[in-house]
């Protein structure tokens, strides 16, 4: 992870602890999961979408759409709950998204969304808890 100190932090054996395998694969080493896996990915419910790290809002249900991609996509977060960083692996630069309260990786926005803001946040389903309202 980066070298930037968060509100909520734990040792890797502590994340081993607090997340699944899946969990801490995609959240503490940038992984993916794959297209079409996570049922939050189809969560057509009014309610929340959460950090499965420390549980803090990210992103409510009028903001998600289909993207078509195989993962859930938001065009806003919740003000202030996500940073983004440079992400240069695969070959490719791309914008990492990541929860601003634990810096556990989300996943990755793209200019290609809906209006108003014309931004596609496509976030692995695995590093969220959904909750209805």
């Amino acid at each position: 992870m980066d070298t930037k100190q968060y509100p909520v932090t734990h040792t890797e054996a502590e994340w081993h602890k607090l997340l699944t395998p899946e969990q801490f694969r995609v959240m503490r080493t940038h992984g993916t999961e794959p297209p079409g896996s996570c049922a939050l990915n189809y969560e057509k419910r009014a309610g929340s979408f959460f950090c499965a790290g420390c549980g803090q809002a990210l992103f409510a249900s009028k903001k998600k759409f289909e993207s078509g991609t195989g993962w859930p996509s938001f065009n806003d977060p919740v003000a202030g709950a996500v940073e983004t960083s440079v992400d240069r692996s695969y070959g490719m630069t791309r914008t990492e998204v990541h929860c601003s309260r634990c810096g556990s990786h989300l996943g990755h926005v793209f200019d290609d969304g809906p209006p108003p803001t014309h931004l596609r946040y496509c976030i692995n389903g695995v590093a969220m808890n959904f909750k209805p309202e």
